[in-house]
């Protein structure tokens, strides 16, 4: 019975919410379907030539480069088409009355506001979902088929990571990359910089690979140059005696946009135990959280499109204006997670800033509009004028 009185409290019509949270929807998969079909051709437009150029290329590498690319686009734009189905859905309402109707019958802003709250949380969940088990997938695959120019029949994703820098000691190692083999890390093209106590290099050691195996790094195939006695030296093997384990070249190199969010977790403790710093994955990690919640700023941004009276061109001026809001939301959070990827802005306010400040600006702007404002009943109301005698 409680359960019932508080839902009532926020949901007095489950007819009205439902009406609403299925116009919003409709709205929000058309536009973005649409959306959709129309970066993914003018996408094909400019790489088609490039998939069709690898050998044995037909036009099932199309499909194939459409059902990578695809989510990605999808993903990118799902709080825009949120915002742009919440605007299409105040509009219409604000257009044909219903928002009148609604506040006559006593609804406040925020109780309008609820349903699409509702259904723009619904599509929160979905893009987290979506990101954590489709996009991470579809941008590791792709990328790892656009570095082999596109090529058909290649075998399965090695996990490979890109370019590593490292300092152990006086040395510095480059990796060119790292994978993994038969659950065993592999490092590929191996540069060892040895250096002594004043920053001046005395050798440097070249391998093809590096092996981890029995607690210990092997590198094969080692030619090493004596920057004193300028002898180089060819070895087959080497015992490498580093302390690095091999799981923290995969963690120096993760790349959040393709890891999940646990994965991505992990790794970040790894590097904090060895006392590196994590900022920039941190960064990305909320903004794993963040992205798919800024869809619940939607109703807010784009209320000025429901809370106005609907004379002439003030309903698409208004509209237009909620558009701008939720563009320069975009603008700024994109801004904000460069900063904290460069290391510029802490993470927390790199990836929650634009939102909270954008809450507070939709706020704002419904505080102040028309509609919005509080109405003063007979505390303010003027007294009637007296009648002529």
């Amino acid at each position: 019975m409680m359960l019932r009185a508080v839902r009532r409290l926020f949901i007095p019509s489950r007819t009205l919410a439902r009406y609403m949270v299925r116009m919003h929807l409709s709205r929000f998969f058309g536009i973005l379907l649409g959306l959709t079909v129309i970066l993914q051709m003018l996408d094909l437009l400019a790489t088609a030539d490039d998939v069709l150029a690898a050998d044995g290329a037909t036009w099932a590498s199309i499909l194939i480069y459409v059902s990578l690319r695809a989510p990605q686009l999808m993903t990118l734009f799902i709080p825009f088409a949120a915002l742009l189905a919440t605007i299409l859905t105040l509009a219409t309402l604000n257009q044909s009355s219903e928002v009148t109707v609604m506040k006559a019958s006593g609804l406040s802003s925020h109780r309008i506001l609820l349903p699409l709250g509702i259904a723009s949380l619904i599509i929160g969940i979905a893009h987290f979902t979506f990101n954590e088990t489709i996009v991470v997938d579809a941008n590791a695959d792709l990328e790892y088929w656009q570095q082999n120019d596109y090529a058909i029949d290649l075998p399965d994703n090695p996990d490979l990571a890109g370019r590593t820098w490292l300092r152990e000691g006086n040395s510095i190692v480059l990796v060119e990359s790292v994978s993994t083999v038969r659950n065993r890390v592999v490092l590929d093209e191996v540069s060892i910089f040895e250096r002594d106590n004043l920053g001046r290099v005395q050798a440097m050691v070249k391998a093809d690979f590096a092996w981890y195996q029995n607690g210990a790094w092997t590198l094969h195939e080692v030619r090493r140059f004596d920057a004193n006695s300028h002898l180089l030296s060819v070895t087959p093997t080497v015992p490498w005696s580093i302390p690095t384990r091999p799981e923290r070249f995969l963690a120096l190199n993760v790349k959040p946009d393709q890891v999940p969010f646990g994965a991505l977790w992990t790794s970040m403790q790894r590097l904090r135990e060895e006392g590196l710093s994590t900022d920039r994955l941190m960064t990305s990690f909320l903004q794993k959280i963040a992205a798919p919640a800024s869809t619940l700023l939607m109703p807010i941004l784009a209320a000025l499109a429901a809370f106005g009276v609907s004379r002439a061109g003030g309903l698409v001026l208004r509209s237009v204006f909620g558009v701008a809001l939720g563009f320069s939301f975009f603008v700024a959070d994109n801004f904000m997670l460069a900063m904290g990827e460069f290391g510029v802005a802490p993470p927390f306010l790199a990836a929650w800033a634009p939102f909270c400040l954008f809450l507070l600006v939709g706020y704002t702007v419904i505080f102040y509009t028309e509609e919005g404002r509080p109405q003063l009943k007979h505390a303010q109301a003027k007294p009637a004028p007296k009648s002529a005698e």
